[in-house]
């Protein structure tokens, strides 16, 4: 079984997922750290140096490899699931768990953050809250997908695991 974590940056992905993984007793792959090793360079470096559309390709192929893991807890990049293509594959090779975030949420953790995603550099607070909205509202379309909605904010993993066992999900 794969489990891939969907949702905005900034939701838990990796840290509820790695500790989902502990839990279940399953592999963590974070396909973001799967680019950086590959490429030896950070998510946001890669970004500023390619551009956005080199890094959803690399991001495309990191996903489909995946399809070779068993008893896996897949953490993905906040847009990697923002595509048809990849949606669907997402849908056909395991089970998606949207993390749900609020705006309000998403921008307590940006304060807290000591790294900048590439998308919100050089902005302002105040750009930073409009762009996370407006892209909030475009991604929703695809996060919606998923079986499975979780509201991540605070959330444990063992609350998490609680949620999936109740939906017969594990």
């Amino acid at each position: 079984m794969r489990i891939y974590l969907i949702g905005y940056s900034y939701s838990g992905k990796t840290t509820l997922g790695r500790e989902l993984a502990k839990l279940l007793k399953y592999r963590f792959f974070d396909t973001d750290k799967a680019i950086e090793h590959k490429y030896h360079t950070t998510v946001p470096m890669f970004f500023n140096r390619y551009g956005e559309q080199a890094f959803r390709i690399i991001e495309r192929q990191i996903l489909q490899s995946t399809d070779t893991l068993d008893n896996a807890v897949i953490s993905t990049g906040g847009g990697t699931a923002c595509n048809d293509e990849n949606i669907k594959f997402i849908l056909e090779h395991g089970i998606a768990i949207h993390l749900q975030m609020s705006v309000d949420d998403i921008m307590q953790r940006i304060a807290k953050s000591h790294k900048v995603r590439p998308l919100l550099q050089e902005k302002t607070v105040e750009e930073q809250r409009q762009f996370v909205t407006e892209q909030l509202n475009e991604r929703l379309v695809y996060y919606n997908q998923a079986p499975v909605t979780f509201p991540a904010f605070q959330a444990t993993a063992k609350e998490l695991l609680d949620e999936l066992i109740k939906k017969n999900v594990v």
